[in-house]
């Protein structure tokens, strides 16, 4: 399968320590091994699934899409604060 990431996706990744990268590699990983880990989104963000994990005592959510039936596209990564607001406008400027 391949991956790809968003350009916030990359972004936001960088600011994050070793630690806290391979933290988020398992949890892609789980994404991986049950696609259905994360809950569809409805509306405006049909086939979008969002997947929240904790990392360092925060709770993160991971927006990812499937593109056909063999690619896996990381979309946004961040707090819940704002996240959905952020999401929708970063797809909506696309």
């Amino acid at each position: 399968m391949k991956i790809y990431q968003s350009r916030s996706f990359e972004k936001k990744v960088k600011k994050f320590n070793e630690h806290e990268k391979h933290e988020l590699d398992n949890e892609i990983k789980q994404i991986i091994q049950n696609p259905s880990i994360g809950s569809e989104k409805k509306g405006d963000l049909r086939g979008i699934f969002v997947h929240k994990f904790n990392l360092q005592n925060r709770m993160y959510l991971l927006a990812y899409r499937f593109i056909r039936e063999e690619s896996l596209e990381l979309i946004m990564l961040g707090p819940h604060e704002n996240y959905y607001r952020d999401l929708k406008t970063y797809l909506k400027n696309r």
